[in-house]
């Protein structure tokens, strides 16, 4: 029987597919796996990277959102034992089931990359290594530096949780369709050890995000806005050598850390 084609992009759903078997196949020697590893994908697509994934790989589980794109792999017929797809919605699939130790290897949908990113990271203790495809802008920000335009709330969280590097510039040519914007290959490697307790890395996420509320503003008066003390922000800056009209993009991970515990009451 004749099979049907590929099912066209969803633009709303941010479907890049990946067409340069080259650049997959780059992507998993970044992510360095072994015969033992099982490995969580994210959007497989056309597959083309979840072929490249079963070949070094103990267990592929592959999350599709997309049931037309999850029928289309189930009708190719992979053939591979090692391959569990699964129909369903990253955002909500529950990681907790995956074993300790899974590495995520994925091309992530654009529209969805960043809350994906938060997601996968606050199960941090099951993934040691995130290899992780993403637009060029949103890896910039991932590993930019205190004082610089791309340093904000996505750089202190995945800092604070993880290393991460840089290590491949993808062209919008590799991609069907072609994208606008050019992408980029990033490997995390999760912290084993907490260095905040979890109702600490709950106010510490708070005040992440709300010293960013109000990027033009001083920290004090951002933070003020969001319902934060200002005499104990004061207080803290104080304490901690800070200049008070300093702005929260030039601090650092190890000064929100500081910041959130002499504000913790």
């Amino acid at each position: 029987m004749e099979r049907s084609a590929p099912p066209v992009p969803i633009k709303r759903l941010g479907q890049h597919f990946l067409i340069d078997p080259n650049i997959a196949r780059k992507i998993v020697s970044l992510a360095a796996l072994t015969s033992k590893d099982s490995v969580l994908e994210i959007g497989p697509g056309r597959g083309i990277l979840t072929v490249e994934l079963c070949q070094v790989a103990n267990c592929v589980t592959a999350i599709e959102i997309d049931r037309r794109l999850y029928d289309y792999l189930i009708e190719r017929d992979l053939s591979r034992s090692n391959l569990h797809l699964v129909p369903a919605d990253a955002m909500v699939y529950p990681f907790e089931e995956l074993p300790i130790g899974t590495v995520v290897v994925a091309n992530l949908p654009y529209y969805i990359s960043t809350p994906l990113v938060f997601r996968l990271l606050e199960h941090r203790r099951r993934f040691p290594r995130l290899v992780l495809m993403l637009q060029n802008e949103v890896a910039d920000r991932l590993i930019a530096k205190p004082g610089t335009s791309d340093y904000g709330v996505l750089s202190v969280m995945a800092q604070y949780a993880a290393t991460i590097e840089k290590s491949l510039k993808v062209s919008p040519r590799c991609f069907r369709p072609r994208p606008e914007v050019e992408s980029a290959v990033v490997i995390l490697h999760t912290r084993e050890a907490r260095i905040l307790s979890p109702e600490e890395e709950f106010r510490f996420a708070s005040l992440v995000k709300a010293s960013f509320a109000h990027r033009r503003k001083t920290l004090v008066n951002s933070l003020k806005n969001q319902g934060y003390p200002q005499e104990a922000v004061l207080t803290a800056l104080r304490a901690l050598a800070l200049p008070l009209e300093i702005r929260a993009e030039t601090l650092s991970v190890e000064q929100f850390i500081a910041l959130t515990r002499l504000l913790l009451p």
